[in-house]
């Protein structure tokens, strides 16, 4: 099976978008209602890659998940953290690719100089049909920790569902740490040869 891993574009909106819409629909996993028009989710991933990483995982042609980094909070202190995202094709868990999607993202984001990672993740204080603990417990074990949540601050399905943060650390936090490097700013062979890795 080939599968390799590489840098979204906003052409593969329509697929993506087949990934994440289940996600929508059938979950409380995020909290939006609505499948966004491709066009909306093109210019999601366009406006991303303008300052961070959206990655894809393709095998035998078909894009069976994605990663991506965002901004935290918005201000200039805060250029050394992200706010990291990842879905994976419901049925196609348990073949590594989420840990595979993470590992690369994690690479390119340290050649960004970004220290700190974070999580924004639904948890139910009770599993339902909606929501488990599986992305809690995922990002656990790739080394995540938890440091908060939000109680009874989603409503969906009929059911009010909570928010955890949790937050991984890349590096150490230096007296004068470089500056962040823009994703359009790393050079595209650098960007290949990392994720060639994963």
């Amino acid at each position: 099976m080939a599968e390799y891993i590489r840098t979204a574009t906003p052409g593969d909106a329509a697929a993506l978008l087949d990934i994440y819409g289940p996600y929508i629909l059938e979950t409380a996993v995020t909290f939006e209602y609505d499948v966004p028009a491709e066009a909306e989710f093109a210019g999601r991933i366009a406006h991303t890659l303008e300052r961070y990483p959206w990655l894809v995982l393709e095998a035998d042609g078909r894009l069976e998940g994605y990663a991506y980094a965002g901004t935290f909070i918005g201000r200039r202190a805060c250029d050394w953290a992200v706010e990291a995202s990842i879905y994976i094709r419901r049925g196609c868990r348990k073949r590594g690719y989420g840990r595979r999607l993470y590992q690369a993202l994690e690479a390119v984001l340290r050649r960004q100089n970004v220290v700190n990672v974070n999580a924004c993740i639904a948890c139910p204080e009770v599993e339902d049909e909606y929501l488990n603990r599986n992305s809690v417990n995922f990002h656990q074990h790739m080394g995540y920790r938890m440091v908060g949540g939000f109680h009874k601050c989603g409503y969906k399905f009929g059911r009010w569902y909570q928010l955890v943060w949790m937050e991984k650390m890349l590096g150490p936090h230096l007296g004068q740490p470089p500056e962040f490097v823009p994703f359009p700013a790393l050079k595209r062979g650098e960007v290949d040869e990392i994720l060639t890795q994963f």
